[in-house]
């Protein structure tokens, strides 16, 4: 896995204390949707660690609105997507881990990420749920917000997208940029494209 830092959030607000550690079994979301995007359909689905206390079937509702969303990574002909349910084939899928799992599954070393991060560890967007519940001290905004940056960042590295970095001071931080890391100048923002369908980019990181 080449772990690709990235913040992440659940439904409104924080839900009290979030476990560290669940039983490391997944159950996989059970929904299934209508094709998102002009692209080819890559298909996905949820799957959420034991003991996180998250429905996976109310996850995937808000995974499949962030794929779905004209902000997102659709705004490119070339991409789309489809929720599919268990059992199906896939071709990449959102776990969402407790921040111990998260960090096995993302062979998290450096110790500021230490139980603080999400991945894509090879075809699996791993969502700390840490992140998922509580947002991120370096995002200003709702945590529904900061998921989407999660989704969306990781999500871009399934895509073959790298990370880029803050344009200049007072523009929006490109959601393919490791913002847990801190904004350098740069405001928060969860989204690959404005309302208009403007790529936010910034410049590649090496």
């Amino acid at each position: 896995p080449s772990p690709s830092s990235s913040p992440s959030p659940q439904p409104s607000g924080k839900a009290g204390a979030v476990p560290d550690t669940g039983d490391g079994v997944f159950t996989p979301s059970t929904r299934t949707g209508q094709a998102q995007g002009k692209g080819p359909a890559r298909r996905w689905r949820v799957e959420v660690e034991g003991g996180s206390g998250i429905d996976p079937n109310t996850a995937a509702q808000s995974v499949e609105a962030i794929l779905g969303d004209k902000r997102g990574w659709i705004r490119d002909p070339a991409y789309g997507f489809q929720l599919v349910g268990a059992g199906q084939p896939v071709d990449f899928t959102v776990k969402i881990a407790t921040p111990k799992t998260t960090d096995r599954l993302c062979e998290v070393v450096t110790p500021e990420l230490v139980g603080e991060t999400n991945c894509r560890a090879g075809h699996d967007v791993v969502v700390n749920l840490k992140r998922w519940q509580e947002g991120s001290p370096q995002f200003k905004g709702p945590v529904e917000e900061y998921r989407a940056l999660i989704v969306n960042h990781e999500v871009g590295h399934e895509l073959g997208r790298g990370h880029e970095s803050c344009p200049a001071p007072g523009k929006p931080a490109p959601a393919m940029m490791q913002q847990i890391r801190g904004l350098f100048g740069c405001v928060a923002n969860a989204w690959p494209y404005t309302e208009n369908g403007t790529y936010l980019s910034g410049p590649a990181v090496p």
